[in-house]
């Protein structure tokens, strides 16, 4: 009898993990879709963003043409903001300021960054978890929670249509599960051909692409030693503090979805440790054997602590 239970366990175990494994794998397909459309359709979306700082209306438009993309965000009330993409070089235009443009893949102030994820380099360290189906904007969508397994990031509820793949709704939602963000499509359209708009913005005329400094390069003497799972360093750098002789070291970090930067520099007379949340973004300061060590980015501050605290020097401090 023990023989035979133990079989039915592992059987059932055994179809358990088979089905999660499924449902994972069809979510994943769905968020994939979500990104793909994204980048590929033609449309427009009126949409609000609403944070703790308040509700903002926007309207953002997409388009392929001769195979680059295409894009345009523009802030519906008060002084007009536009921001402009075309190929990878995106254009801000902003009240009381001299238009620039900087390289870029995507306009990054206006779908949510999980729109623009490769799900399955996240496989490994996220659940795809379905919730069903429900309507927003008059639409009929499929609900998917993001989650972190190892419960040390901020988690997306997603609402993507079921027809086009678009987002209808994303809320970014703290480790306690209260909203931070959320992204909420009013009205939508998908056209076959890109709009007349944006035909014509392929042949405006947009400010020069603005020349950023480089940084100086160097090999630290320090680094973190723990990350949440799935973080890598993506780069580097050495730069002198605006105003202050005091140069501050940088290492920044992402895991494909959320990222924050790891910065030392040598404490002064008004160093203090700290700890600010203002949305999603969390600062964490901690001073230590004179240096002077800030998490910035987009975690729990909890984990920005944890990380602060795992910093290690190999030699003398800066």
């Amino acid at each position: 009898m023990k023989q035979l239970w133990c079989a039915m366990s592992l059987v059932a175990g055994s179809l358990l993990f088979s089905a999660n494994a499924s449902a994972d794998s069809s979510t994943e397909a769905l968020l994939q879709q979500m990104t793909q459309a994204s980048q590929s359709l033609n449309y427009e979306l009126a949409f609000i963003s609403i944070n703790k700082q308040g509700v903002e209306s926007l309207r953002y438009r997409h388009a392929r043409l001769d195979n680059k993309p295409m894009a345009q965000l523009l802030q519906m009330d008060g002084p007009r903001r536009e921001v402009v993409q075309r190929g990878n070089e995106v254009s801000y235009f902003e009240p009381g300021l001299e238009p620039f443009t900087l390289n870029g893949d995507y306009i990054v102030d206006s779908l949510p960054s999980l729109v623009y994820t490769d799900y399955k380099r996240l496989a490994p360290y996220y659940d795809f978890i379905s919730v069903g189906r429900t309507r927003i904007a008059d639409r009929l969508c499929d609900v998917i929670r993001v989650v972190a397994r190892d419960g040390t990031r901020y988690s997306y509820i997603v609402w993507l249509d079921s027809q086009t793949k678009l987002p209808m709704r994303v809320d970014l939602l703290d480790r306690d599960g209260e909203t931070l963000e959320q992204f909420r499509v009013i009205s939508f359209t998908v056209n076959e051909t890109p709009a007349p708009v944006m035909q014509n913005l392929a042949k405006a005329t947009l400010p020069p692409l603005l020349s950023v400094p480089g940084s100086e390069k160097v090999n630290f003497n320090w680094a973190p030693t723990w990350l949440p799972q799935g973080f890598n360093e993506i780069s580097g750098s050495r730069r002198p503090l605006p105003g202050v002789d005091v140069p501050i070291e940088s290492r920044l970090y992402t895991d494909g979805l959320f990222s924050f930067s790891v910065n030392v520099n040598r404490a002064g007379a008004a160093s203090s440790s700290q700890m600010l949340r203002t949305g999603r973004r969390t600062v964490s300061s901690d001073v230590r054997n004179n240096a002077e060590i800030t998490i910035v980015g987009e975690l729990p501050p909890q984990t920005a602590k944890r990380i602060a605290d795992s910093v290690k020097f190999r030699a003398s401090q800066p």
